[in-house]
Order: structure tokens, then C-alpha cells, then sequence
């Protein structure tokens, strides 16, 4: 008999893109990337129960209203990579903005992968849980390993980084979505040859560190976005609200993958008082940079009860 289904609720995180630059077009179609990842602490928040049945039944609540949630796409691939059938319940509760460039739909799928093998009581290879990732979407992969990460090819292909300084900052969304699919047709346009080993050296050289701290990792405040030059002019406050941040001093201040929100990095939480204060009428969220061990420290408290040990991904005290 079913001792009744076994729950957990999660914290999904935001990333944002440390500095993201886009090579040119490959030929299956995809951008070739170089990309550092960092997980931030803005969340969204997922509820997943699992109870075993002999038929698999799925319900998907989110607030609001998601079409093509991904959560549902990644419960499915879970199910089958398992082979296991249950009743699944996902409620989802959305604070991560959407179209923002945020990651916060892959994060949840990522969600729902690390967390319904572990109270199915079944394990997916780490292997085949990045495939899975890939499968629904290039940022999915990241969000399964957190912290600071190197993100090559389409951003699927992950090296993870020293953490950078702990930092607070300022997420800002301006209340409209950027069309990332527009934004790289834009982009296009100004790739006219491929990236000069130059331009793929410096890239390097700033993955390696400033000169201040040689090969501790990236320098924040040398990073860079490719999609700045043409997400402004698409959306022309979008580069007043970056010019905002900066004379608030904010270093740096950047847009997150392709847009639309704008993140800004501080010295000190006071500055980011101060410069929260001078963003008055903007939907504003602190935040705090996650490292990979905050990353999997958070994990393994919220799936607490179901895990044994500290392994990663998770593993399920239920497994046989």
C-alpha cells in the first residue's frame, strides 16, 4: 500500500550572464557561444509530488499562466528516462520574469530533473541527465550544476569556474519581454565573418582573471554582452536604464543574456540602498551571487528527508 506521495518544495534560481559573447552561426542552425554563467539568488518556487500508480497521471499549476511550460516537457522525459509511472503534481509559482534572459523557465525544468528522480527513488545517470537538459533547452544544463560556469557551443557544453567574489546587485525588468529569436536575426546581421582568434583570445584572458587576481577567475567587472549593441537599439531604454545603473555605480552593469532585464553589481550592500533608491518605478529585485557549493548546500536542505549522503545530482534514500 502507498504510504501517500512524497514532496518537496524547491527554490528555482535566476542566472545571469557574466559576459556572453556569440561567434557565428553554426550548421545545425544554433549561435556557437562563450558564455560565463552565475547562478543569483531570485527564485521562482516549485511544489512536485510524487506518489507511485500504475498509470502516470501529470498536473501542472503555475502562476501565472505559462503556455509550453517546460516543467511539464521535462517531468515527461524524466518519467521515461526512469521508466517509472506515478501521479506527478507541479505547482509552480513564477517571480522570475519571463522573456527577461533570466533563465527562469530552464531553471524549473533543471527543477523537476535533479528533483523527481529523487522522490521516485530512481537515479539518471549524470550523463543522461545533461542529454535531458539539452534536450529542453540550451540553458537547462547550466541550472543542473550552478555557481560559475563556462558555457561553450550552444552554452550546453559546461566547464565550471572558481566562484567569483561574493557580490549584491540589482536585477531591474523593465516589463517587456525581448524576442531572443529577434534579437539573434539582429544580431546576425553584424556577424558578417567569424570571430578573430583576437576577439576568442581576450575572451580567455578574461575567463582567466583581472590583473589583480591572475587565474581566480573573472574579472566582473570586465565582462561583456554582444546582444547590447543590438537589444538597444531595439529597445532604446534599455540603454538608458544601463547608463542608471552605472551612475549609480554599479560595476557592471550588464544585460542578461538576450535581454530584457539589466543587472548591476555593487561594492557594498549600502550602494545598492542607494542605487535602489535612484531606480524608483522599475520592478527592482536584490540579489546576492550563488556559488556552486551555496548551490548544492540549498539542494540537498530542500530535498532533505528524501537524499542519503552528499553526492551530486542528489541521490534518493529510496533507491534500491
Amino acid at each position: 500500500m502507498s504510504a501517500g506521495p512524497r514532496r518537496a518544495r524547491l527554490r528555482a534560481l535566476a542566472k545571469i550572464n557574466l559576459s556572453l559573447k556569440v561567434l557565428g552561426k553554426r550548421p545545425d542552425g544554433y549561435h556557437e557561444l562563450r558564455t560565463v554563467f552565475q547562478t543569483v539568488s531570485l527564485a521562482d518556487t516549485l511544489e512536485v509530488e510524487f506518489e507511485p500508480a500504475r498509470r502516470t497521471r501529470l498536473e501542472v499549476s503555475s502562476r501565472p499562466e505559462i503556455p509550453g511550460n517546460l516543467v511539464e516537457r521535462a517531468a515527461w522525459l524524466a518519467l521515461e528516462a526512469m521508466r517509472v509511472t506515478g501521479r506527478v503534481t507541479l505547482r509552480l509559482r513564477k517571480r522570475i520574469p519571463v522573456g527577461s534572459g533570466l533563465g527562469g523557465g530552464s531553471s524549473d525544468a533543471a527543477a523537476v530533473l535533479l528533483a523527481l528522480p529523487v522522490l521516485a527513488g530512481r537515479r539518471i545517470p549524470p550523463a543522461r541527465l545533461i542529454e535531458l537538459g539539452g534536450e529542453l533547452g540550451s540553458d537547462v544544463p547550466f541550472f543542473l550544476l550552478g555557481g560559475t560556469a563556462l558555457g561553450l557551443g550552444r552554452g550546453t557544453e559546461l566547464y565550471p569556474l572558481a566562484d567569483v567574489p561574493a557580490a549584491r546587485g540589482l536585477l531591474v525588468a523593465p516589463g517587456f519581454a525581448v524576442s531572443t529569436a529577434e534579437a539573434y536575426q539582429a544580431l546576425e546581421l553584424e556577424l558578417t565573418s567569424p570571430a578573430s582568434p583576437a576577439i576568442i583570445s581576450s575572451f580567455q584572458s578574461w575567463v582567466w582573471g583581472g590583473p589583480e587576481h591572475p587565474r581566480a577567475g573573472p574579472d566582473l567587472a570586465g565582462g561583456e554582452n554582444d546582444f547590447e549593441a543590438v537589444v538597444f537599439t531595439l529597445h532604446p531604454g534599455l540603454g538608458a536604464l544601463k547608463r542608471r545603473l552605472e551612475e549609480s555605480g554599479a560595476k557592471p552593469a550588464m544585460l542578461s543574456g538576450s535581454g530584457s532585464a539589466m543587472f548591476g553589481l555593487f561594492v557594498s550592500p549600502a550602494a545598492v540602498q542607494r542605487a535602489r533608491r535612484r531606480l524608483g518605478g522599475q520592478q527592482v529585485f536584490p540579489i546576492s551571487l550563488v556559488g556552486r557549493a551555496r548551490y548544492r548546500r540549498l539542494w540537498w536542505r530542500q530535498l532533505e528527508g528524501h537524499v542519503k549522503g552528499r553526492s551530486w545530482p542528489p541521490a534518493s534514500r529510496y533507491a534500491p
